[in-house]
């Protein structure tokens, strides 16, 4: 089944929150996650930086941190979003806020902006998607072992059914090689690079993974 892009929560059997994030794609099918710092960057791999001229949502921050909270997105949605949460404002807010700002994306798909958001310090997360149909928050308590997923496709709204049971991950590598091969995700086709946050006591510690 072809998802799109992928955002993902969940917790470790260790009560270590993890946010997700994976790009499938069939039209731009070279990219990849690219760590510097403390923030993760999708961009076209070296000889098709042109790709940009045909589509540009195509390179964007992919997770960023805001003190104990990681974001992860499928756009430039990220940066406001950390940028209110920082200013203090609820989770719920700052992503409401920021996909309402940012609104879909203007290409030939109306390709939903999709948020991941998890805590290093409470067992709480959050799915958000904005549609050209719809605005949609919600918060997820979570439970050690599982993760909660949200995609631009198909499973494009925050809900009990999107569930994978069986999560663990000793590193943030494993939590980024997770979304791409590991339970449900399998069954995903076309990836193409992934990232994660995995909580490690008082902030995150961050991978990518290029396929």
């Amino acid at each position: 089944m072809y998802l799109g892009r992928i955002v993902a929560i969940g917790m470790t059997p260790a009560g270590k929150a993890a946010a997700m994030y994976r790009v499938s794609s069939r039209s731009f099918p070279n990219r990849e996650a690219v760590l510097t710092g403390n923030q993760v960057s999708i961009l076209p791999r070296a000889g098709f930086e042109s790709d940009l001229r045909r589509n540009p949502y195509i390179s964007y921050n992919c997770i960023r941190l805001a003190g104990e909270w990681a974001v992860a997105t499928n756009g430039s949605q990220t940066d406001p979003i950390v940028e209110k949460i920082a200013m203090g404002f609820p989770p719920r807010d700052a992503i409401s806020l920021g996909l309402l700002a940012m609104d879909y994306e203007k290409d030939s798909l109306d390709t939903p902006r999709i948020v991941a958001v998890v805590s290093c310090r409470r067992p709480v997360g959050y799915l958000g998607i904005i549609r050209k149909d719809a605005l949609l928050v919600r918060e997820f308590a979570l439970t050690p072992g599982q993760i909660r997923y949200l995609s631009t496709y198909e499973c494009n709204r925050p809900c009990d059914d999107q569930v994978c049971d069986g999560f663990d991950a000793a590193c943030a590598d494993c939590a980024a090689g997770y979304v791409v091969d590991g339970g449900v995700f399998a069954d995903f086709t076309n990836p193409v690079t992934s990232a994660a946050a995995l909580a490690n006591g008082e902030g995150f510690d961050l991978a990518v993974k290029v396929l």
